[in-house]
């Protein structure tokens, strides 16, 4: 994320600038180095420094055109790439120990065959040839001949020194082609004449160029490669198709891969369009962080006539002078700036609600601090905004980092009050699993809070919106990772923290995937050992709610166990917590719960998981997350297991709950209002509580907290920037 550096440098004196740049390039260039690569690119131009385009490849109107696209040029005989500008580290064998990397990529495309369909023989068909997504050894380059049905992968003549392993989309069909497919997906190695798995693309929309969302997975430690294939467009994702293969990919290319698209076209024609791209790749081993991939194209040439020039070695010392000095001078400049920041730490005050004893690593920060780190709060950096704030990125350059700034809107006295309890409950707080607070201001009428960033957005952002498939290890370790946030709030805590707004839009993803809870702007803090403790007036997001705090409007314990079994349903299944359908031309909302419930109840319960993962996923840990969920989503409260018993389920040193085969009716009693559980509480109404619910906005419960279900900023409770 270089927008947040670029923001902060240009608020930096002129003379500085040398040296920060300088200073910034050098992790930089180590992160190249270690092959470990993770981008998004949603615009592309002819300048854009991290594609190379050959041949026929463009970008015109923000997106790449892998064959020409332009009036007056010929639509036939085209072939060209668009790739990384940097290689892939896929494989590690320097220990002994053949090390595979995991690598994860969603793009959009469309292939627009302008209004021409097939025929109803090979020799009729009108339009080819397709595109793939590709890996081969660094530096390869278009092969000669290799056009047509050929993909821009291989040469035409021979599939001899073919090396590459691709996803195909392929729209003719040719002799060494199934004989009843036309347009299908394939996995190819080494040859586009031997495809693995081919599965026919039947609801594609290539005669008007429809949108494609494409997903591409490989998984080192299974060496599952798996493809999914979805509508844009659709909302249902009903249009779908995938195919998996196992590959040991280090037995088809070598250490270090190009990676990218190659298109072509034949006799006849079509266009090949990718619109965004978003790749993360990741090689768990120790490397030398000057080493180069292998075949890096040598320097130019040193003349040695000139190289022993004398003036030559004059101004080389004179600029060997100059830098020196200023680096010197911006390293002391640097000092000084940290002795200044760590000053305003020591002298800063906090708020009268927060005992500044409990300030360890988190600081106030002024408002002019917080200014530079975003430029100015510029809309470039704008990461989302909600009914209180907006969510700026930034870069604070004396902790090298960049952070996320909560700027609540002005005179907005909820905002406020949400802001004094998120800054008064988190500051206590420190757990892996939890969104780091680094500090906050309050200066100027100003209220801003300021966390870490995490890169990777939130669950609810892979799960329903634009995602890159989540893998069923990374889907478990998520789960496992907000079982352990939520039992450090409620038993490891000096006082149990209710979080009272636990969704997976809350759910924080970093770098590696793992999860961190946010936004403690609804918690309350309680005793232990107070049986069911409850705090008055519940806020939250329907369809994470549980039933009794929709009859009370008081929230205890049990009831942040409810919200953790709706997201552990939505990690297994992929599906909304509430969803809305349209049947009949009437609208109707369906919970997630019910819907499992009633698979569980015709002993169909795997048929929840997610279609997406293609069947790749452990089946018993698959089994023991969706009890898991329905357990702790029980309709009553005392019935719903504690956050330790569902660790304990879930990382198999217990056995899976017992869960009667009907979901129960929810059991609400005056008791509750007391503080104590007794077997022989009385039914109230449950159809009042459900006509209230029903009468809730589709977005958030009593719409005080009223931030709305769309895409969100990386976890901020934030409606996302479109």
């Amino acid at each position: 994320m270089k927008k947040a550096e670029n923001m902060y440098l240009k608020s930096l004196k002129p003379e500085f600038l040398f040296v920060v740049l300088l200073l910034y390039t050098l992790p930089m260039a180590a992160s190249i180095d270690n092959g470990n690569i993770h981008f998004t690119l949603t615009n592309f131009t002819s300048d854009t420094p991290s594609i190379e385009f050959e041949n026929d490849a463009t970008a015109s109107g923000g997106a790449i055109e892998l064959t020409t696209n332009q009036n007056g040029k010929a639509l036939i005989y085209r072939v060209g790439r668009a790739t990384y500008y940097q290689p892939m580290h896929l494989w590690d064998n320097s220990s002994g120990n053949l090390r595979l990397a995991d690598f994860t990529t969603q793009f959009s495309f469309a292939i627009n065959s302008l209004n021409k369909s097939f025929g109803d023989r090979a020799e009729d068909d009108s339009r080819a040839d397709g595109f793939a997504f590709f890996l081969a050894p660094y530096g390869s380059k278009i092969p000669p001949n290799s056009g047509g049905a050929c993909l821009g992968l291989q040469t035409c003549d021979s599939d001899a020194n073919s090396k590459f392993v691709a996803v195909e989309f392929d729209t003719f069909r040719n002799l060494w082609d199934p004989p009843t497919m036309s347009d299908h997906v394939a996995i190819d190695l080494n040859s586009v004449k031997a495809s693995l798995h081919p599965v026919e693309w039947l609801w594609n929309d290539i005669e008007n160029g429809g949108k494609v969302d494409a997903f591409i997975t490989y998984n080192s430690s299974t060496k599952n490669l798996s493809v999914l294939l979805c509508d844009a467009d659709g909302l249902t994702h009903q249009n779908s198709s995938s195919l998996s293969a196992i590959l040991d990919l280090s037995l088809y290319l070598p250490e270090w891969a190009t990676f990218g698209f190659s298109g072509s076209t034949g006799r006849l024609s079509e266009l090949h369009t990718i619109y965004s791209w978003d790749f993360s790749s990741s090689l768990q081993v120790s490397m030398n962080p000057t080493s180069n991939p292998p075949n890096v194209a040598p320097g130019p040439p040193i003349n040695p006539k000139r190289k022993s020039k004398t003036w030559q070695w004059v101004v080389l010392a004179i600029a060997g002078g100059i830098f020196a000095l200023l680096l010197v001078l911006g390293l002391a400049s640097l000092f000084c700036k940290r002795r200044k920041y760590r000053r305003m730490r020591e002298n800063g005050t906090m708020s009268a609600n927060v005992d500044m004893e409990m300030v360890t690593a988190p600081r106030k920060f002024s408002y002019r601090e917080l200014w530079l780190a975003t430029n100015n709060f510029a809309d470039e950096g704008l990461l989302g905004e909600g009914g209180f704030g907006k969510v700026y990125l930034g870069f604070l350059r004396d902790i090298n980092s960049n952070i996320a700034v909560k700027r609540i809107t002005p005179n907005s006295q909820q905002g406020v009050k949400e802001y004094e309890s998120e800054i008064t409950t988190i500051i206590r707080l420190r757990h892996r699993n939890l969104v780091q607070l680094i500090g906050w201001c309050h200066d100027n009428k100003e209220f801003l809070i300021v966390y870490e960033f995490l890169p990777n957005r939130s669950l609810d952002y892979h799960l329903h919106r634009e995602p890159c498939l989540l893998t069923w290890d990374t889907r478990y370790k998520i789960a496992m990772g907000v079982a352990s946030a939520l039992f450090y709030l409620q038993e490891e805590c000096d006082q149990c923290v209710l979080h009272r707004d636990i969704k997976s839009s809350n759910v924080l993803l970093d770098l590696s995937y793992n999860a961190k809870l946010g936004d403690f702007g609804l918690a309350r803090l309680v005793d232990h050992g107070q049986g069911s403790q409850t705090t008055k007036l519940i806020l939250g997001t329907d369809g994470y709610i549980a039933p009794e705090c929709l009859e009370t409007y008081k929230a205890i314990k049990e009831s942040d166990i409810y919200s953790f079994g709706i997201v552990a349903l939505e990690i297994a299944s992929g599906k909304k917590a509430v969803a809305v359908i349209e049947r009949n031309g009437k609208r109707f909302k369906t919970k997630l719960v019910e819907w499992v419930w009633e698979l569980y109840r015709e002993e169909r319960l795997l048929d929840a998981a997610d279609p997406r993962l293609s069947g790749n996923y452990d089946t018993e840990q698959m089994e023991r997350l969706l009890l898991v969920g329905m357990a702790c989503a029980h309709p009553n409260y005392f019935d719903r297991p504690s956050i330790t018993q569902a660790i304990e389920i879930l990382g198999s040193k217990a056995p899976p709950p017992s869960l009667p085969r009907e979901m129960p009716v929810p059991i609400y009693s005056a008791a509750l209002q007391d503080n104590i559980v007794t077997p022989s509480a009385a039914t109230s109404s449950y159809t009042s509580a459900s006509s209230r619910s029903q009468t809730q906005s589709s977005g958030t419960v009593l719409s005080i907290h009223s931030f709305k279900d769309k895409t969100m900023a990386p976890g901020y409770d934030t409606e996302a920037k479109q």
